[in-house]
């Protein structure tokens, strides 16, 4: 078993007192007053907070909610299954996307992550299905993770109504998912590589599909997937409903959304890049060999009880799991060389409490949305700024306090 050093041999012991005086001896009062490098590149973590904190303080327009769920004109079954899921007043994005979605207008709606957008497009979508089931929808996500996410809300929303969803993403048996294309479904939720294999091996037919959802349209054009989309809407049919969620409007995601929709109306409720309520730290460590002492002293800490650990290599995230594992912390991890049967595994038992801690790279955590996280830990930081605000981005969600903290040597 892992035994944590003593204060006096440049170890600490996670009990608080002695950790506190850890981090006083090594960082100063002031934490951000260190200049903390990423190795390999110029990314300096003080600079990455400095900046978020910055926006997080930034004033920004409070939105009016003008409606509630049952102002919409949804089908009261509809109506029924948001409020079993305990849902009751619409989140700004849903509020103001809800009724244009319902008239059939493109939209496009720019709402960070974790504002409730899934529902904003599912809802309206799964009430045109009741009045007309010959429509059939195609909902493109940039991560598996994300497309499982929003397959299970598709599954709760439409519980009882007789509407069936389709998951099609890699790392899973594309023969299975062929013969499920062959049965009656309504919806189908995947990502673009499996859509696109599915397409030219002639099992999926995207003529079909009436009605066709982007979403996370900024990260599908960071990860490299802005030909596939392109590829996909070619083979859709023109008279269609096209709705598109994104974070940010880049200009190449801005060109690539306009050259598909239709008079577009576009929904903005972004307020600010970072939550306002994710404490951030940076905890300077002597030398990279002591980074799990001082990860394990913080785990032990009766506060961390929900963890998300950034590692930056699927070798690095394996490493620090199994090293947790041994200590004795109920740990996982995820990385692109899962299968993703075991992501999805490794996810719910996170999702359920079953582990305490989740390890995970930037790639596999992509769209990760999972309750109270108590802590996201930076072990290896990130290659940009746009990775740091994602990671961070996982704590302090639903208007809870979050806590991000950086280990750098």
């Amino acid at each position: 078993m892992y035994k944590a050093k003593s204060q006096t041999s440049g170890g600490f012991k996670g009990n608080g007192k002695p950790f506190r005086s850890f981090r006083k001896k090594f960082q100063g009062k002031n934490p951000s007053a260190h200049r903390a490098r990423f190795s390999g590149s110029n990314l300096n973590i003080n600079q990455l907070i400095s900046k978020a904190k910055s926006e997080s303080e930034s004033p920004v327009a409070e939105h009016v909610i003008k409606h509630q769920f049952r102002d919409f004109a949804l089908d009261q079954r509809v109506i029924h299954n948001i409020e079993k899921k305990g849902y009751k007043t619409p989140t700004p994005i849903q509020d103001q996307t809800i009724p244009t979605l319902l008239q059939g207008r493109d939209v496009i709606g720019l709402a960070n992550t974790g504002t409730g957008k899934t529902a904003a497009f599912l809802l309206p979508l799964i009430n045109k299905l009741l009045a007309d089931r010959n429509q059939k929808v195609l909902i493109l996500a940039p991560t598996r993770e994300l497309a499982v996410q929003i397959h299970d809300e598709l599954r709760e929303f439409a519980q009882g109504l007789n509407l069936w969803g389709l998951l099609c993403i890699g790392g899973m048996d594309i023969r299975q998912q062929a013969r499920r294309i062959k049965t009656p479904f309504n919806f189908l939720i995947g990502t673009p590589g499996r859509i696109i294999d599915l397409n030219e091996r002639k099992l999926l037919h995207l003529d079909r599909f009436q009605n066709v959802v982007l979403d996370e349209a900024d990260r599908m054009v960071d990860m490299g997937f802005i030909h596939d989309i392109r590829h996909i809407f070619s083979r859709l049919p023109k008279q269609r409903q096209n709705i598109c969620f994104s974070a940010t409007m880049k200009k190449d995601v801005e060109a690539l959304i306009h050259d598909f929709l239709t008079n577009p109306v576009t929904v903005s409720v972004v307020q600010r890049q970072t939550a306002a309520n994710v404490e951030q730290e940076v905890i300077r460590v002597p030398s990279a060999g002591q980074k799990m002492e001082v990860l394990v002293g913080l785990l032990k800490k009766p506060e961390f009880k929900r963890v998300l650990v950034f590692g930056r290599t699927k070798h690095g995230v394996e490493k620090i799991s199994k090293t947790l594992h041994a200590v004795g912390f109920p740990v996982d991890s995820i990385h692109g060389d899962k299968s993703q049967s075991y992501r999805l595994r490794a996810l719910r038992s996170f999702k359920d409490g079953k582990v305490k801690i989740l390890v995970a790279t930037d790639v596999a955590a992509r769209g990760l949305d999972i309750d109270n996280v108590s802590h996201v830990i930076n072990y290896d930081l990130p290659a940009n700024y746009e990775d740091y605000v994602h990671r961070i981005g996982r704590t302090g969600r639903a208007a809870q306090k979050g806590n991000a903290i950086s280990l750098v040597s």
